[in-house]
């Protein structure tokens, strides 16, 4: 049986946090974020590694990873640019931000023949993530059949600023009904609030979200690649617009073309939304190896 695929969204601008976070190192070893996704992706039964990064990110992301990854697992890069998948139009003119997270997916179409995850570089998710989700691609990925991992609403909070989550409906059968987007989140007075001017304002304690861990079958480029032709059609000239997936899931779900199966997980998420999260986030890598959940150093042979 093949293995799965990861890929890895790396080509974001990261402007709230102001550098190139996606390969600030955060573990004892100097290991970024992805380090640990791609650690516990190996042990979960993830065969290969493909990262979309801007060509500008090439030199950097391989001289960190090719030396660590050699011979542990298959890895490739691809990139996300603007001309990518817009047919015969032009990039309008002081375009710099990239298409979104489902051109992302789209980019790596080439390099993807088999049932694979898609997860953000900048977000820690846990090793029970990676186990339930190579469980689902080994076993219940199809055409019809795609899932996402949802997380607590509150262990994806920052103490540092608000943020933006994918709130997650489900219908009567626990499958994936809706995510949507509730902007300027955080924890006021006891109660979770999105101040984003839509109702209701509070949001559940118990609400999961999407952190973008997504499974998916192949059968996603063939469908992403229609709805992007229309959202270009309709969006292409709007400055800041993207094309995100759950834009695709919400499609591929009113379509009736399939079910998106909702695994919840127990590990616990955090990122780096704000650079006052980094040592926040230094401090729990720290707390998982003396748990003996990783080594201080992942890649020591």
């Amino acid at each position: 049986m093949k293995k799965p695929t990861l890929l890895i969204l790396a080509a974001g601008m990261a402007s709230r946090y102001g550098s190139m976070k996606q390969i600030q190192e955060f573990g004892p070893g100097g290991e970024t974020i992805m380090d640990y996704s791609i650690y516990d992706a190996i042990r979960a039964g993830f065969g290969k590694v493909v990262f979309v990064i801007r060509k500008d990110f090439e030199k950097d992301f391989r001289e960190i990873f090719d030396p660590k990854l050699q011979g542990k697992v298959e890895v490739e890069y691809v990139f996300q640019e603007l001309g990518a998948y817009i047919g015969n139009r032009s990039v309008p003119e002081g375009r710099t931000k990239p298409w979104g997270t489902a051109h992302a997916v789209l980019c790596a179409s080439d390099v993807i023949t088999g049932p694979f995850a898609v997860i953000n570089a900048d977000d820690f998710y846990g090793r029970d993530a990676f186990v339930k989700a190579a469980d689902f691609l080994n076993t219940s990925a199809s055409e019809n059949n795609f899932a996402i991992i949802g997380y607590d609403l509150l262990n994806t909070l920052s103490k540092n600023g608000t943020v933006n989550r994918g709130v997650v409906g489900m219908d009567a059968t626990g499958n994936l009904a809706t995510v949507t987007e509730r902007l300027n989140i955080c924890e006021q007075d006891g109660k979770i609030i999105a101040d984003d001017g839509l109702e209701p304002r509070e949001i559940s304690r118990d609400a999961k979200v999407s952190m973008n861990f997504w499974c998916f079958h192949p059968f996603i480029f063939e469908y992403s690649k229609a709805l992007f032709e229309d959202f270009l059609d309709k969006h292409m000239h709007e400055a800041k617009s993207e094309f995100f997936i759950p834009i695709v899931a919400d499609q591929f779900i009113a379509s009736g073309k399939g079910k998106i199966d909702v695994i919840g997980t127990d590990s616990k998420w955090f990122g780096v939304t704000y650079k006052e999260d980094a040592p926040e986030v230094k401090e729990n890598l720290q707390k998982l190896i003396e748990q003996g959940e990783y080594p201080s150093r992942l890649w020591e042979k």
